[in-house]
């Protein structure tokens, strides 16, 4: 009896069998646990080592309830198998960086040919080759990409919002009802959860369409402008000027209607009816 307690039998905490039910199973003790989860079939754990690795032979696993790393060992393999296992695992860590400098080249030269039609756009589709042909290699290579960027930062430039805060400091504070006195509203924010997502793509979006859309304004308003450039030029300063004015009102408007909105009482009658009809039922019933 003393020896059956020492040696209790064992049981696989993978598939629940015992070593009566195979007596040809291998079996291990790959960690520190004790009693039931002691013993478990070496089939059973490679099973589960798989299902936990999902093909990273090489990551450690450890045991689910006392946390003891397991030692796996490998057979020896052949001069050519550990060639192409090093391969593999330098493939493995550079491709990170190769990815990131494809992403990098690709937005780069993305960036480039922006700049470049960029220029064809503003000052003329002849005029701006033959100023990039004459200009050098270098110069086109480190001064086109930083359109693309110069636009994106004027972009984020929110002038309107200091002209609207300037605004309201001076002016707008007299117009107000009373009682907003001591909390004024925030400024309108640009679209829906302005510094998400949304924000960031309509700013890179806007920035990037602005010279098409400066050059159209321009071939509209300044038509008699023989310079194509300066037509450009006049029509990005026209198109910012107006849309200016009119986001400047429009939040001007905005701050207006959250400057006057008022938060009314709870209802007292919607509060107390269902009460009073309890009441009711209350004094019927009893009534009866």
């Amino acid at each position: 009896m003393a020896l059956a307690e020492e040696q209790p039998e064992k049981h696989c905490w993978v598939c629940f069998a015992t070593e009566r039910d195979d007596h040809s199973a291998e079996w291990v003790s790959p960690c520190r646990c004790k009693g039931c989860t002691k013993w478990i079939h070496q089939s059973c754990l490679q099973r589960w080592l798989d299902e936990k690795q999902k093909g990273n032979s090489g990551g450690a696993v450890s045991c689910p309830q006392c946390g003891t790393e397991y030692t796996i060992t490998f057979p020896k393999t052949g001069p050519l198998v550990y060639f192409l296992q090093q391969i593999d695992r330098a493939l493995s860590r550079a491709s990170p960086f190769a990815a990131v400098g494809v992403v990098v080249g690709t937005v780069y030269w993305s960036a480039v040919t922006y700049g470049a039609v960029t220029v064809m756009q503003v000052v003329g589709h002849k005029k701006g080759l033959d100023v990039m042909q004459r200009a050098d290699p270098l110069f086109l290579l480190m001064g086109l990409p930083t359109i693309p960027v110069a636009l994106v930062l004027g972009k984020m430039i929110r002038w309107e919002d200091y002209i609207v805060r300037l605004w309201q400091r001076y002016s707008f504070k007299r117009k107000l009802p009373p009682g907003t006195g001591h909390y004024l509203p925030r400024v309108p924010a640009d679209g829906p959860g302005a510094g998400d997502h949304l924000s960031v793509s309509r700013t890179l979006c806007g920035a990037l369409i602005f010279p098409s859309i400066a050059s159209l304004v321009g071939r509209l308003l300044f038509r008699r402008t023989p310079s194509n450039l300066q037509r450009t030029v006049l029509g990005g300063i026209a198109f910012v000027l107006i849309k200016g004015v009119l986001k400047v009102y429009f939040k001007q408007q905005q701050y207006i209607i959250q400057a006057n909105r008022h938060i009314l009482n709870y209802p007292e009658r919607e509060r107390d009816g269902p009460a009073e009809g309890g009441d009711d039922d209350t004094e019927d019933s009893g009534n009866e």
